[in-house]
């Protein structure tokens, strides 16, 4: 059995939340900072939002509790009170924890086996909204507003991720908040907040050897240049319909000489045969301007035995196109879905609950609970690769949202002296790990 991650992370993230900016004065500090913030990652971590209020039953019917056992909580505030003390911190307060289980996914390896075509690491980046009111708003909410003369306010972020196709895990890396910013009177966007994540962390996040995906939002001259000045690389979704001097200039081409093809037969679903049509051109004009940067376009088309087409998309990007690399690259460009299925989605369906409003607030408290969501999803996923036991209990239990009920249900009945313990005691429910030959 491993735990020291999620031990290290307990006991580390303890150290930096003692040291957030407490808002309180006078005689209303009888809470510690490194209480409140717990109290809420517990929460998170649990997807249990009754985990507290639990912990404080049994606190007081038997003197002991799990929120102090697991998430090292010594005084459990009550909801208000967290919500109220915690809006006034920003969420970059925490973003060094990220660090920390970016430090400790590569000491597992994962980030050395993810590595994709070209031997490149893949950094998926879009945006998500995570709460959404047509009453509550703040001075960060964006603002979409209606024909009907309504309003809906909402914040989102860029939720940036390591990837790889041949892996089931996402490593997700510091957010980026679409937010207005200071000494502007315009509405964020997603494209301002790339360029700003990539300022603020290209340098964190470079191997060396790194490319960013995006859908077709991204897939324009300005960003490109972005990206290859922080010493990135980029494969971005390129559709015909937002690129038509690329496309027609594509469609010009003739084939054999500037336009390359390259077709393939795959088993795909239900065992039945997939035709793979590649084509791909390298130095084409991005735009139809004098000034067009030039990039390299790559499209899959994939049919059926009877030629019915199946799948079609396309991507540009800086690196060079053959037909030893097509394939890899065109598979790297389609493992961008996986921050909308493998993150977003999973964050918004899967038990998360990300536009679930856990509150508000009045300055960042909204944020500041994204992060620890993000956070606890990290935590959660560190723990797939580097912990057997709870490796086990997840494949055994099945779905996120199961093994979250799972978690709910034996918090709040049963009193866990640590981690060991709590792994201990699921791995002989499900009857897996030391206890699978005990099975009949």
């Amino acid at each position: 059995m491993n735990t020291r991650h999620f031990d290290h992370a307990i006991r580390r993230w303890r150290d930096v939340v003692a040291g957030l900016p407490d808002p309180r004065t006078g005689n209303n500090c009888s809470y510690s900072m490194a209480d409140i913030a717990l109290s809420a990652f517990a929460v998170f971590f649990t997807q249990s939002p009754s985990f507290l209020s639990f912990q404080q039953s049994m606190q007081k019917a038997h003197g002991r509790n799990n929120a102090r056992s697991l998430f090292q909580v010594e005084r459990i505030p009550c909801d208000n009170h967290i919500r109220e003390t915690l809006d006034s911190v920003e969420a970059r307060e925490l973003f060094g924890l990220f660090d920390d289980i970016y430090q400790a996914f590569d000491g597992t390896g994962l980030l050395k086996d993810m590595r994709a075509v070209q031997n490149t690491r893949l950094i998926a980046l879009d945006g998500t909204w995570y709460f959404s009111s047509q009453k509550l708003h703040c001075q960060n909410c964006s603002c979409l507003r209606h024909a009907d003369g309504t309003t809906t306010h909402y914040h989102s972020a860029i939720t940036p991720i390591i990837v790889s196709p041949g892996c089931s895990q996402v490593v997700p890396l510091r957010p980026e908040f679409i937010q207005p910013q200071d000494g502007t009177t315009k509405q964020d966007c997603e494209i301002n907040a790339g360029k700003r994540w990539l300022s603020a962390h290209a340098e964190r996040y470079s191997s060396g050897n790194d490319t960013l995906l995006g859908d077709d939002l991204y897939a324009h001259q300005p960003f490109c240049r972005q990206v290859l000045l922080h010493g990135f690389h980029f494969l971005f979704t390129c559709k015909p319909s937002s690129h038509t001097h690329l496309s027609g200039w594509v469609e010009g081409l003739k084939v054999g000489r500037d336009l390359q093809v390259l077709k393939q037969r795959v088993k795909g679903r239900g065992n039945r045969w997939a035709y793979h049509q590649y084509r791909w051109a390298n130095g084409v004009p991005l735009t139809e301007s004098d000034q067009s940067m030039k990039v390299n376009w790559c499209e899959l088309t994939i049919t059926d035995g009877a030629g019915k087409v199946l799948y079609r998309n396309a991507y540009i990007t800086d690196w060079n196109i053959d037909a030893q690399n097509v394939s890899g690259l065109v598979a790297a460009g389609r493992a961008r879905w996986k921050i909308e299925n493998e993150n977003n989605n999973t964050l918004k369906t899967k038990g998360y609950h990300l536009e679930h409003n856990f509150g508000h607030g009045k300055q960042h408290l909204s944020s500041l609970l994204l992060t620890m969501n993000l956070l606890a999803f990290a935590l959660h996923t560190l723990l797939e690769v580097s912990d057997k036991s709870y490796k086990l209990i997840r494949s055994a239990v099945g779905s996120r949202r199961k093994f979250f009920q799972h978690l709910e249900a034996l918090t709040a009945y049963w009193f866990f002296e640590n981690w060991d313990h709590l792994m201990d005691f699921m791995m002989r429910g499900q009857e897996v790990g030391p206890y699978a030959a005990q099975k009949s």
